[in-house]
C-alpha cells in the first residue's frame, strides 16, 4: 500500500499548497488504482472452471479428450481471462516429444454475466508415463495492467499410459521351462519329463509309469523315478539406476528395459507360473502433489505470483528422496501381470539404490524356486559380483543385457559370463519377438 500513501501524501501537499490541477490528478491517479484493484480481485473471485476427460488410462500411442469450461458466476463482467491448462513441460520440450496437443489448451476469454467459455483438446501420448494435466491457472486484471491476480481452478489429473506388450512366440507354452531350471527346495512335484532312475514296482503305480525296458531286462516291474526339478515362476530384477543409462542412447534404452520386462512378465503369467518384480526404479506417483498441498492453493487468495512460479508450485516435484527397493510380491494370472503392467507405466529412473545395493536388501524376498532374471543395461564388477554370488547361493540367475553395440555386448557378457552365468543380449523390440530363439551366451 505504499503507493496509496504516496498518492495521498501528494494529494494532501497539492490541496495545503493550492494546487488544484496537482491535487485533481492525484485525486483521478487514486480513484484509478482502487477502482482497478477492485476489478481484478471481483473478476478472479467470480471465476471457476470445471475439467471433464473421457478416461485417465490409455495404450501408447493413444490420445485422451478433454473438455474444460470456465465460467463467470457474478453479474460483473470480466473484460479478460487468461485460461491455461498446464502440461508437464519436459514431455512436450523432449525431443522427441513424448506427448502431442491437439486444439486450443490456452485461451483469452471476455465472459459476459453467467458467461462461459469452453477449451476442447486433445492429448496423444507418444511415451508410456504417469503425466499429471493441469491444473487450470487463470489470470485476469484491470484493463491498464496495475494489478494482476492468478488463480488455480481445478485440479491436476495423473493420466496413466501402459507400455506396449509384446508377444514372445518363442516361449513353449506346454513347457514348465520357459526360461531356466531350478532345482526345488521341497520335493512337492514331479516332472514326468526328467527320469532320474527307476525303481521297483509298487502297488498303485500307474501303468505309464512302468519302465518297461528295464522290466524286461530284470523280468520285473520296474517303475520311473521322476526328477523333483521345474520351474516355480520368476522375480524379475530390474537396474533402473541413473548411471546404468547414459544419455546418449536415452529414452530408447530405459524404454527396451520396460518393454523387455513386461513382455516378459506377460509370457510367465500366460503359463499360469507366479512372477514378481524388484526395481531400484521410482515410483512417478510419488512426486504427485498432495491433494492437501492443492486444496490449500485451490483455497487461498489470489496470488500475485508470475505464471512460472505457478506452474513450478503446482507440477509434480522433481525430487524423490526414496531409497526403498520397489517390490512387487509373486502372483499369478492377469491380476498379477496388470500390477507389473501399472508399476512398468509409472517407473522412472532413479539415483537411490544401485543394483547390487538392491539386491542387498531384498535377497530375502527372493524365492529359491523362481528364476531370478534380471535385466541390465550396463554391467559393472560390483553388478557381475553381486549376480554371481547370487548363482552360488543356489538361486537360478539368467541375464537379460540391453547391449546397443558389439563393444557393449562384448564388455556386458564378458563380465557376466566369468561369473558363470547365461546371457541373451537384446539390442531392440524386433529382437524380443524371437526372445527365445536368441541364443544364451553360455560359460564354456
Amino acid at each position: 500500500m505504499r503507493w496509496a500513501f504516496l498518492v495521498v501524501l501528494v494529494f494532501v501537499l497539492a490541496s495545503a499548497l493550492h494546487l488544484g490541477l496537482l491535487a485533481g490528478a492525484m485525486l483521478a491517479l487514486l480513484s484509478l488504482m482502487l477502482t482497478s484493484r477492485f476489478l481484478a480481485r471481483t473478476w478472479i473471485d467470480q471465476v471457476f472452471a470445471t475439467r471433464e476427460c473421457n478416461r485417465n488410462e490409455a495404450e501408447l500411442g493413444q490420445s485422451i479428450a478433454f473438455v474444460t469450461t470456465l465460467r463467470n458466476r457474478g453479474r460483473i463482467p470480466i473484460v479478460w481471462a487468461l485460461a491455461e491448462e498446464m502440461l508437464p513441460r519436459g514431455a512436450i520440450t523432449a525431443r522427441p516429444p513424448r506427448i502431442e496437443v491437439k486444439g486450443r489448451r490456452l485461451a483469452v476469454a471476455m465472459l459476459g454475466p453467467r458467461g462461459s467459455k469452453t477449451l476442447n483438446y486433445q492429448i496423444l501420448f507418444h511415451l508410456r508415463g504417469y503425466y499429471q494435466i493441469g491444473p487450470l491457472v487463470v489470470e485476469t486484471g484491470d484493463l491498464f495492467g496495475l494489478h494482476r491476480r492468478y488463480r488455480i481452478l481445478t485440479r491436476p489429473l495423473y493420466v496413466t499410459i501402459y507400455p506396449k506388450i509384446i508377444p514372445l512366440p518363442g516361449y513353449d507354452l506346454a513347457s514348465r521351462r520357459p526360461i531356466g531350471e531350478i532345482r526345488l527346495t521341497h520335493r512337492l512335484f514331479e516332472d514326468p519329463t526328467r527320469i532320474a532312475g527307476v525303481r521297483a514296482y509298487q502297488p498303485g503305480d500307474p501303468l505309464q509309469r512302468v519302465h518297461w525296458p528295464a522290466s524286461a531286462r530284470t523280468g520285473t516291474l520296474q517303475s520311473k523315478v521322476y526328477d523333483a526339478s521345474t520351474i516355480a515362476g520368476a522375480t524379475l530384477l530390474l537396474d533402473f539406476h541413473h548411471a546404468s543409462y547414459p544419455k546418449r542412447n536415452e529414452p530408447a534404452r530405459s524404454e527396451l528395459a520396460v518393454t523387455t520386462v513386461v513382455a516378459l512378465a506377460n509370457a510367465v503369467c500366460l503359463m499360469g507360473q507366479p512372477i514378481a518384480l524388484v526395481t531400484n526404479g521410482r515410483d512417478a506417483a510419488d512426486r504427485a502433489r498432495t491433494t492437501t498441498d492443492l486444496d490449500r492453493q485451490q483455497r487461498g487468495a489470489p496470488s500475485r505470483l508470475d505464471r512460472e512460479t505457478i506452474h513450478q508450485r503446482a507440477a509434480m516435484s522433481e525430487r524423490d528422496d526414496r531409497l526403498r527397493p520397489w517390490v512387487i510380491p509373486a502372483g499369478r494370472g492377469p491380476e498379477a501381470f496388470l500390477q507389473i503392467r501399472e508399476a512398468m507405466a509409472r517407473v522412472e529412473l532413479s539415483d537411490g539404490l544401485t543394483l547390487d545395493h538392491l539386491v542387498v536388501e531384498t535377497e530375502s524376498r527372493l524365492a529359491r524356486d523362481r528364476t531370478v532374471v534380471a535385466v541390465l543395461a550396463q554391467v559393472s564388477p560390483a553388478i557381475a559380483s553381486t549376480l554371481g554370488r547370487l548363482k552360488r547361493q543356489g538361486y537360478a540367475v539368467s541375464v537379460v543385457l540391453l547391449a546397443f553395440d558389439e563393444v557393449e555386448r562384448i564388455d556386458g557378457a564378458g563380465a557376466l559370463i566369468a561369473h558363470g552365468l547365461p546371457v541373451r543380449v537384446v539390442s531392440d523390440e524386433h529382437e524380443l519377438h524371437g526372445f527365445c530363439e536368441l541364443p544364451f551366451v553360455t560359460p564354456l
